[in-house]
């Protein structure tokens, strides 16, 4: 039987006593755990400073959200936000010791809701999400079957296409009961600022807890109910899918359940699933072992449209000679998309350069990309400045394009509620409800059937698929983003580029779309798979996560086992994608990296998240300098523009730029390659790839040849045989000589 007490958290006195009291009982529960031990009597010292630190920040009101500089005067103004990201503390992030959180009568746990949020410290959660807890810290009274576990618990869990997938959207208990619990073990003592549950996710089903009680422990067995006033303190959910947020307490305890009231299936964060408020001593034994940290001193925080454009003026302003912003167009709600380019000499393209772009933000509310290009800006001025000879090299070899939130009016509406209550899909779409990323024109479909019908290359090329005009009316629906992106993407001789998401660790690659009809997943390769391999795998191999066989996976796949990359089809077939559009529109080959588990991260977690793909970010890039690169030019030296280059094997061609340059991604081998343009003889030559980073040169010259000479003297004549006219002088002559015999 479950031994339950009601003390008061009512006075900073009260809660004072508690902690002492709390850090006491865990002493004496551990044993012979050296580490433990040297992290308790840490421990201790920290939460007997706790009623000093909030008497503090209770006087001065926002003093924690005080200004941070940066290095190379890099600051900003500080706004606060009332998300998730503002129940963090930039003092106080991680220590103490177990959380167990337990539902009574909690048969499923899958969407958002917080108890308990501190008036005085903005608190990081404690990781369910982000997946910082891993499944054996998860408990349950029972449960429904093993897809429902307690490792499902977890705030913006996705589920599986089937109902009985082993990778279902939530906890959900295996009797509906009022003895049912959820319990978190945080595996040393913590403040708890809140509670973010969260109904199940599913096709098929609508499940979720509507009301529950929350309980601690120090050493999950003697555990008190926490109280408001008198009665119990009692959380509400109202529906399957959003969250809520009750404030009003603040605690500290090793564990923490949940105890259900009502109804089944549930989802936990304390502030995050099950997510809650660490307090960051600098000599905490766990915080040191296992916290990643960076040397980078860069602005890490969320910026919200006004922000980023002030921190990109900065870094402009910090390196004027090598950046420059500019804006592709509007969004729905007249917010300027702006990129930001960096290059040694901005504002042009240099015959023989290489363009590359990162995007990020179409989906408004997965903002770790849009933050990861604000820091790598950051990154790579400040590193240009201090003479580093892989960036200076990278920016005078490469015209680069960051263009850090496609959808920034999704982004506000995310911004606005914060990463543990905007859920799965809030900010997703544009302000008029188009997904951006799946807006472009079906490019894939229109060529397959070129190819059935035995069109290519007769009456259609295997590359530059045209338009429908269809898609070009005005009433077509499609976004103000998507348009401008489509004309930026023809506008620039793009080389290789990603797309930025999140919601997980794995880089897909085209097609997107699965070639058979009706059929959801399947492996549909281009031309030029093994080279889109080869791209993805130098993402996902450096990064610090996507190829850990041990990591726990985000969802429902474990990309691990595919090295980190998978064919875009045979993940879930998608038409229309960027990906696909720019791969069969443009030069430009194109792949979505998707950068994190957690959509939206709380601020604190953004340096770890930086350095799982900084040094990514950067291998990327260098891909384009990777196949071969050339110049075609006619007799006279000049270049020709659209000229088409082939190479033999690969059913994919590119083009020329306007100067008669071009670039040609392949893996490394021998190629037979073929230059040619309209009114030119084409030409062909040998090219070999070698394993180091640099593009081999392919220069062409092309001549006209005599056949092209005399159709261009035919058209002189309105398209008129030469001999014909030469048959009518000869007559016109013999008329001649009669008349004058």
């Amino acid at each position: 039987a479950m031994t339950r007490q009601s003390p008061s958290f009512l006075t900073p006195l009260a809660l004072l006593v508690l902690l002492v009291g709390f850090a006491d009982l865990q002493l004496g529960s551990v044993g012979a755990d050296e580490d433990y031990n040297v992290q308790e009597l840490l421990t201790r010292k920290t939460f007997n400073q706790v009623h000093e630190l909030e008497k503090t920040a209770s006087s001065k009101p926002g003093e924690h959200e005080q200004e941070r500089q940066i290095p190379a005067k890099i600051s900003k103004e500080r706004t606060p936000q009332s998300t998730k990201k503002a129940n963090k503390t930039p003092t106080d992030a991680k220590s103490g010791k177990s959380i167990n959180i337990s539902l009574v009568n909690l048969v499923s746990l899958s969407n958002l809701k917080a108890i308990c949020l501190s008036p005085y410290l903005e608190c990081p959660p404690m990781g369910l999400e982000s997946l910082k807890i891993d499944d054996f810290q998860l408990h349950a009274s029972s449960t429904k079957r093993y897809g429902l576990g307690a490792h499902r618990g977890r705030l913006n869990i996705q589920a599986g296409l089937y109902e009985d997938d082993l990778y279902d959207g939530a906890w959900c208990a295996g009797r509906d009961d009022p003895l049912q619990w959820f319990e978190v073990d945080a595996r040393r003592l913590t403040k708890f600022t809140g509670v973010i549950t969260q109904g199940r996710n599913s096709l098929w089903s609508s499940d979720w807890v509507t009301s529950y009680k929350v309980m601690i422990s120090n050493d999950s067995h003697t555990w008190m109910t926490l109280k408001n006033g008198s009665d119990d303190l009692v959380s509400e959910n109202h529906d399957t899918n959003n969250s809520d947020i009750h404030k009003s307490c603040l605690f500290v305890s090793t564990y923490l359940k949940l105890s259900k009231k009502s109804n089944i299936c549930l989802s936990v964060n304390t502030l995050g699933h099950l997510e809650a408020c660490l307090s960051s001593d600098p000599n905490n034994y766990y915080h040191r072992r296992n916290e990643v940290i960076t040397s980078d001193d860069l602005d890490f925080r969320h910026h919200i449209y006004k922000e980023m454009r002030q921190l990109m003026k900065v870094v402009n302003e910090m390196c004027p000679n090598i950046t420059r912003i500019y804006n592709i167009g509007k969004s729905q709600g007249g917010l300027k998309l702006y990129a930001f380019e960096i290059s040694d000499n901005p504002g042009e393209h240099e015959v023989g350069e290489p363009e590359f772009r990162y995007t990020a933000g179409s989906h408004g509310n997965e903002v770790l990309g849009r933050e990861l290009l604000l820091l790598l800006m950051q990154f790579m001025c400040l590193e240009y400045l201090s003479g580093n000879q892989r960036i200076r090299h990278l920016v005078e070899e490469t015209r680069i394009h960051l263009l850090p939130s496609v959808n920034p009016d999704g982004y506000e509406k995310a911004f606005e509620v914060g990463s543990e209550l905007s859920g799965w899909s809030l900010g997703r779409w544009s302000n008029n409800g188009i997904d951006i990323h799946h807006n472009f024109p079906d490019l894939s479909s229109v060529l397959w059937e070129a190819e059935a019908k035995k069109l290519i290359p007769r009456k259609m090329f295997n590359h530059h698929v045209p338009i429908p005009e269809w898609y070009q009316s005005q009433n077509a629906s499609v976004a103000l983003e998507t348009r401008a992106l489509m004309a930026w993407m023809e506008k620039m001789p793009f080389v290789l580029g990603s797309n930025l998401q999140g919601g997980e660790l794995v880089v897909t690659f085209p097609y997107d779309r699965t070639r058979s009809p009706g059929v959801t997943r399947e492996q549909t390769p281009t031309p030029d798979d093994h080279i889109f391999r080869w791209l993805a795998f130098s993402y996902a191999s450096t990064h610090r996560l996507m190829t850990d066989a041990s990591r726990r996976v985000c969802h429902t796949e474990d990309f691990a086992k595919e090295d980190g990359t998978i064919n875009g089809a045979s993940w879930h077939t998608a038409a229309g994608s960027m990906n696909d559009f720019s791969y069969l529109h443009t030069n430009c080959f194109e792949l979505s990296m998707f950068v994190g588990c957690d959509k939206f991260p709380h601020e604190n977690e953004l340096p770890e998240e930086w350095e799982n793909n900084r040094e990514s970010l950067l291998v990327f890039m260098e891909q384009v300098h990777r196949g071969i690169k050339g110049v075609v030019r006619d007799l006279q030296g000049r270049g020709i523009a659209n000229a088409i280059i082939s190479v033999e094997g690969i059913n994919h061609d590119v083009r020329t730029a306007a100067d008669g340059d071009y670039w040609r991604l392949l893996n490394p081998g021998e190629y037979k390659v073929t230059a040619r343009a309209h009114g030119y003889a084409s030409a062909s030559k040998k090219c070999e790839v070698g394993y180091e980073i640099g593009a081999t040169r392919c220069d062409f010259k092309i001549g006209r040849p005599n056949l092209s000479r005399i159709r261009e003297i035919m058209e002189k004549f309105n398209k008129q045989p030469i001999k014909l006219q030469v048959r009518q002088l000869q007559t016109h002559r013999s008329g001649e000589r009669l008349l004058g015999t």
